[in-house]
C-alpha cells in the first residue's frame, strides 16, 4: 500500500456488519495501534454519540477509543459553528446529533431558528416534519447530516436522513445542504479533527458512491473493501476507481 501514515475508515461494512465484526477487523485496529498509526473511524450515522458507538463496538470485541470515532453529526455541528457561531437550530434527531450541536454552543429551539437540522431518529414524527417544513418556508436554512436514503435494521431497511430530506424538500421547495459523505467537507473536517493531511492519509470504505468518491474528491488514496455492499463487478459502473481493492481489512498491510 506504500508509506501511508494515517487511516480514515468507514465503520459499517468495513469493521462491523450490524452487531457482528468483520473477520480481521480487531486485528486491523490492533496493527494500527502497534505501529502508532493515526486513525479515525468515520460514520454517516448521526444517531449515536461516539461514546455510544465505542461501547457498542467494545461489546462486540472491537476496542476503539471514543476520541477515534467521528460522526456526520459531529461534522454537522462543526459546520454550523463555522458558519454562524453560537446560533440557533430546530433539530430532528437523536442524542448523537443534539449532543453534538449543544457542545458547539448552539441553542435548540423552534422559535425563529437560524437553521433546521435534519438527522435520523428511531421515530420520525409527522408533527416534527411539518414544523420543519414551515420553519424552512419562513426562512430557516436547511441542513441535513447525511444523504443516505435508507439504512439497515434487524427487520429490513428503514428510511434514513436522505429520504426524509427529500420529503421536506418537496414540501418546502428548499433543498438541504448535506454535510456527510460523499461531501468532501466531512472528510476535510475529519482530517482536521485528526490533525493530519489528505496527502498522507488513506480512506477505507465499502461503498463506491460515498466512501470512495469522498476520498477521491478529497485527494486521498482509497481502499475499497468487498466485505460490504460493493462487489468487484460493480466497480466498473463508476467513472472513478479506488486506488486498491481488497476482500476485507484483514488483507490491508500497514
Amino acid at each position: 500500500m506504500g508509506e501511508i501514515k494515517n487511516y480514515i475508515t468507514d465503520m459499517d461494512g468495513v469493521l462491523a456488519r450490524g452487531d457482528s465484526l468483520i473477520p480481521g477487523a480487531a486485528e486491523f485496529i490492533r496493527r494500527l495501534r502497534e505501529k502508532e498509526v493515526e486513525y479515525l473511524v468515520l460514520t454517516n450515522n448521526p444517531l449515536y454519540t461516539p461514546r455510544d458507538l465505542a461501547h457498542r463496538l467494545n461489546t462486540n470485541g472491537l476496542e476503539i477509543p471514543t476520541e477515534r470515532i467521528f460522526t456526520s453529526a459531529m461534522a454537522t455541528a462543526r459546520f454550523l459553528q463555522s458558519q454562524r457561531p453560537n446560533g440557533t437550530a430546530y433539530v430532528i434527531g437523536e442524542s448523537g446529533l443534539t449532543e453534538a450541536i449543544h457542545e458547539v454552543g448552539y441553542v435548540i429551539t423552534d422559535i425563529e431558528p437560524e437553521y433546521v437540522v435534519l438527522g435520523e431518529t428511531h421515530t420520525y414524527n409527522i408533527m416534527q416534519i411539518t414544523k420543519a417544513i414551515r420553519l424552512i418556508v419562513e426562512g430557516a436554512r436547511f441542513i441535513a447530516t447525511n444523504p443516505d436514503a435508507s439504512g439497515p435494521s434487524e427487520r429490513g431497511i428503514v428510511p434514513a436522513c436522505g429520504a426524509m430530506a427529500a420529503l421536506i424538500e418537496t414540501a418546502s421547495g428548499k433543498a438541504p445542504f448535506f454535510v456527510g459523505k460523499p461531501n468532501p467537507l466531512m472528510m476535510r473536517t475529519a482530517l482536521n479533527y485528526l490533525g493530519v493531511h489528505s496527502e498522507d492519509s488513506i480512506m477505507v470504505g465499502d461503498r463506491m458512491d460515498t466512501d470512495i468518491v469522498a476520498g477521491v474528491e478529497t485527494g486521498m488514496e482509497t481502499i475499497l473493501v468487498l466485505s460490504g455492499v460493493t462487489s468487484r463487478d460493480m466497480i466498473e459502473n463508476y467513472p472513478y476507481r479506488p486506488t486498491h481493492v481488497v476482500n476485507s481489512v484483514a488483507d490491508i498491510e500497514i
